[in-house]
């Protein structure tokens, strides 16, 4: 959305003042003057108001699934990532967590106050701690996985399952690349098959995931990678594309499945990243990173719940 557009957001602020806000006074004071702000605006609040927001914001509103339910899916999911750091992350991620090293704009993430913001993707706050540790050690391998409930400011599709905070399963992979690009098929390959065990164990947990399809896709650059992890992969068909998608340094795959109601949904979705080296000024650190709706996933492949 572009900044002419909110020209309302500031309608009755002086230049002055807006230039303060956005960049001149430190970044301490704006916290504080916010805090402010939100102090007297929640005071002033009646609790009807705050019951009224409650009933109709689907930004507050429970999860539709049980919570048992979920809890038991990361257990499994957890289970297949059994070579990866289980890390339970914070609600919170530094401001800019995602909009610093993606064209990720930050209308579409719930900013906080303190110079924080509500995670709205998991797999930014691991690429942060993987930053954090090849800092100290650039010649870790960093594995690491989550399930996270993550909240965004972005149309929600009208379909079923769907809400504007749900609950993802996330890994990544962080370290110097190696000769002939090994690391990173190496970790595209080691994802892919994390997920697919991941399906299989839920499989035998009153799961169903009909007709799983992977799909490749590749810049020119760097389609022969992708040959060499498709020639890699079995009990699973497989098929080659092109990537035009701008986020993914120059890798993605996807994992789609087929559910109940008889259509096909790309319920895992990864690649390779550049964030480490925008990150830690060391372009020849690598990022795998891969996600799947598992909230989506109990919502529609769950046999006997709900469509």
């Amino acid at each position: 959305m572009s900044q002419g557009s909110r020209q309302w957001v500031s309608r009755g602020i002086g230049e002055a003042a807006r230039a303060a806000l956005h960049t001149d006074l430190p970044a301490s004071a704006v916290w504080s003057l916010l805090l402010d702000v939100f102090e007297a605006r929640a005071h002033s609040r009646a609790p009807a108001q705050v019951l009224h927001q409650f009933e109709r914001d689907g930004f507050v509103q429970p999860a539709p699934i049980d919570q048992r339910t979920l809890i038991a899916l990361d257990a499994q999911l957890l289970a297949a990532a059994h070579e990866f750091e289980a890390l339970e992350l914070s609600p919170l991620a530094p401001l800019g967590a995602c909009a610093s090293v993606g064209p990720t704009s930050q209308h579409k993430i719930v900013s906080a106050l303190r110079g924080t913001e509500v995670v709205s993707d998991p797999t930014n706050v691991l690429a942060l701690e993987c930053a954090r540790r090849l800092r100290a050690d650039g010649g870790a391998r960093v594995r690491l996985a989550t399930c996270h409930r993550c909240v965004r400011a972005q149309p929600v599709p009208k379909l079923p399952g769907f809400a504007p905070h749900f609950r993802i399963f996330c890994l990544v992979s962080g370290g110097h690349e190696q000769a002939n690009s090994d690391f990173t098929v190496a970790e595209m390959l080691a994802h892919i098959a994390t997920h697919l065990d991941a399906l299989d164990r839920l499989q035998g947990d009153g799961y169903a995931f009909a007709a799983r399809r992977l799909t490749l896709l590749a810049t020119p650059p760097r389609a022969a990678l992708a040959d060499r992890i498709a020639a890699r992969i079995g009990g699973i068909i497989v098929e080659r594309g092109a990537l035009t998608h701008p986020y993914y340094d120059g890798l993605r795959f996807q994992i789609h499945t087929r559910g109940r109601s008889g259509d096909a949904v790309p319920l895992i979705d990864g690649g390779a990243f550049d964030w480490l080296g925008a990150l830690t000024s060391n372009r020849k650190l690598r990022l795998i990173a891969s996600g799947m709706g598992a909230q989506l996933a109990a919502y529609l492949f769950r046999t006997g719940g709900p469509i």
